[in-house]
């Protein structure tokens, strides 16, 4: 099979397409033959070795795919060869089969095509619980989304804009502002040209925001912690931003705000009820025309490129890897 293939650590351009021998399922395993794979920022991460957990070289980056299943691993009965599902696995993607456990996969969605599919599941289950099981939004209230016309960023707007609330959009230029209107949010703010809390606060009639969600971080997070009305709540997601933010303790407590970290991986562990309803909403949105903003799909022969334009933050939606041959 084909796969791209990190042998050291660094920028994506160091990656190579190679031919490896086709992985075999072990016990409680699923073989998949991968149909396209969704680029995410944390693959940048993995490859540049700048994630929370390392990836020991050699290794196939690529989290979040869809596919056919291919073979069955010995004591699994399903599902049953040839279904199409989709599902996220930490490294190994990027490749024409994957071989995941039973449990990381999920029906495809009715209604996706294995491009969307493979967009789909990772960008909208953060955005997801990122605003409703962890961000306790409500219909009517205000939300502010960092980097709205990323991956996640546009699937927050997408959700909480279907949920009734109202979104305030920031994003680094009037272009991707427009993507995000599209997406339903009823205001924007161009955090490169102006100020992020005053523009807040002046959009939601001086009060702030209820809520903000935040994967960009750097030094946007703490005018957007600074923007929330006193009691909001503040959900930190990531950092594409590249740093890290330090938040002064006491904007937390003089404003009485909440403050929560969410990682997908960990909800699944601890909370399954909430991610099995998370799921049941998602699919209910996706029969109603609910689809991810997938911007280019690309070849695997073009994957540093691909990586390259999601780390330089030069995309919108969601970037996705066609391993059938096709891209564009």
């Amino acid at each position: 099979m084909r796969a791209a293939r990190c042998t050291q650590y660094g920028p994506p351009d160091g990656l190579d397409v190679v031919e490896l021998d086709d992985p075999e399922p072990g016990p409680g395993e699923v073989l998949v033959r991968v149909h396209a794979a969704a680029v995410n920022f944390p693959d940048v991460l993995f490859i540049s070795n700048r994630y929370q957990v390392p990836a020991p070289l050699p290794f196939t980056p690529g989290s979040e795919f869809a596919g056919v299943v291919e073979a069955l691993g010995p004591g699994v009965t399903g599902p049953a060869v040839g279904t199409p599902v989709a599902g996220a696995v930490m490294t190994g993607a990027f490749a024409e089969r994957v071989v995941v456990p039973v449990t990381g996969l999920r029906p495809v969605p009715d209604g996706l095509d294995m491009v969307h599919a493979a967009a789909f599941h990772v960008t909208y289950a953060t955005a997801y619980h990122s605003l409703v099981t962890v961000g306790q939004g409500a219909a009517g209230e205000w939300v502010a989304v960092l980097g709205a016309a990323g991956g996640v960023g546009s699937a927050a707007v997408d959700i909480a804009t279907r949920l009734g609330m109202r979104v305030v959009a920031a994003a680094s230029s009037a272009e991707r502002l427009t993507v995000a209107r599209k997406l339903g949010a009823e205001a924007g703010v161009d955090y490169v040209h102006e100020d992020l809390k005053t523009r807040i606060r002046e959009l939601t009639g001086g009060e702030g925001a209820h809520l903000v969600v935040d994967p960009v971080g750097g030094d946007h997070a703490e005018a957007a912690l600074r923007a929330l009305r006193r009691g909001g709540r503040f959900v930190t997601v990531g950092y594409a931003d590249g740093k890290i933010p330090r938040i002064p303790l006491n904007l937390v407590l003089l404003k009485d705000a909440v403050v929560r970290g969410f990682e997908i991986r960990m909800l699944r562990q601890y909370a399954p009820d909430a991610v099995a309803a998370g799921d049941r909403a998602l699919a209910g949105m996706v029969r109603d025309g609910m689809r991810p903003l997938v911007s280019r799909v690309h070849p695997l022969t073009e994957v540093a490129a691909a990586l390259t334009d999601v780390a330089e933050r030069r995309t919108t939606g969601k970037v996705v890897i066609d391993l059938t041959g096709g891209g564009a």
